[in-house]
């Protein structure tokens, strides 16, 4: 009998998701599968709102930022009655198993789904954050890092004409893998994240800061870049930019990069880490596996646990974190 399965995006969408989808349906063909691509989310799946993916929905998306899907976050999936509808849609269309791109919220609501419905779950992990326990990458993270770079190599075109000193705020929720590898990549002069950098006196820490910038400025050259992960500051970057000034005199202006990191044509390596990943989650259907996510580990596809994938170990490199102090870490 032929196999159904569900195919969705869910939350924040990240360059690459296209790519993972093509693969799927690819893939799903090759094996007779069927794939029932829900719109919006978890949200198309309440709703039993779908579109059977074929040949023609996929050509031509593997170049495309966002999520031909849509995406969407939806909190009826944190209650048992959401729970229950969505495994009532999937009873109602015959649906075998689920496959869902996305973060660890994601992953949580396929873990709770597992109270109401018993078909074969797979996870491929898509966000910019990098943040996915038992994969080296995420999808979209490689594309997020070069965007940034690119934007903050023009911000420094502009600092080293007027010798200015700029804040640059980086995406990353919680996490310091998009700040530490962009700051390193761009040289900026300090990078501020949550592995190397605690706030316990604000006013201490604003004059250590401005002593930084006043001494590269001194025995280097004007500009000065730093580059901050959100969330790290208390009531938001802009505190630190208006700190610097009312406090030591130093005109910082903040630019907040946002959104164009989560947006654009994803990198090759995008491309081909949700390709093989796609790929590899409709193989582990095949091979009969469920709860699992599917990971990239030494340039190798492989299965991880889903409760292992939400734990939230993963760890910034150590050697990124004593680079910015010192560049023959990276050795």
């Amino acid at each position: 009998m032929t196999k159904r399965i569900a195919l969705l995006t869910s939350g924040g969408d990240a360059p690459g998701m296209n790519a993972a989808i093509r693969a799927v349906v690819l893939t799903a063909q090759h094996y007779h599968m069927q794939v029932l691509g829900f719109h919006h989310g978890y949200n198309g799946l309440l709703n039993n709102e779908f579109t059977q993916l074929s040949l023609s929905d996929i050509n031509g998306i593997i170049h495309r930022g966002g999520t031909i899907l849509k995406s969407a976050r939806c909190k009826d999936m944190r209650s048992d009655l959401g729970l229950k509808q969505a495994a009532n849609v999937l009873f109602k269309n015959k649906i075998d198993a689920l496959i869902v791109i996305g973060g660890d919220g994601s992953f949580n609501g396929l873990i709770a789904l597992k109270q109401f419905w018993s078909g074969q779950m797979i996870g491929i992990p898509g966000t910019i954050d990098n943040d996915i326990d038992g994969t080296d990458n995420t999808i979209g993270f490689a594309t997020a890092v070069n965007t940034a770079i690119d934007a903050i190599d023009k911000i420094r075109d502009t600092a080293d004409a007027f010798d200015r000193v700029f804040l640059v705020e980086l995406m990353g929720r919680k996490s310091g893998h998009i700040t530490f590898n962009v700051g390193i990549s761009c040289a900026a002069e300090q990078v501020l994240s949550f592995e190397n950098f605690q706030i316990n006196d604000e006013k201490q820490v604003l004059n250590k800061i401005a002593a930084q910038i006043k001494a590269a400025q001194q025995e280097r050259h004007k500009s000065y870049l730093i580059v901050i992960a959100e969330n790290l500051w208390p009531n938001g970057s802009q505190a630190l930019a208006d700190g610097l000034s009312q406090l030591t005199g130093i005109d910082c202006p903040l630019c907040t990069l946002g959104y164009i990191q989560r947006g654009g044509s994803p990198v090759a390596k995008d491309r081909l880490l949700a390709t093989r990943m796609g790929v590899a989650s409709i193989q582990a259907i095949v091979d009969d596996k469920t709860d699992m996510m599917i990971g990239e580990q030494n340039n190798t596809m492989s299965l991880v646990a889903l409760t292992q994938a939400i734990k939230h170990e993963k760890r910034v490199s150590q050697a990124l974190v004593d680079a910015q102090e010192n560049i023959l870490a990276l050795n």
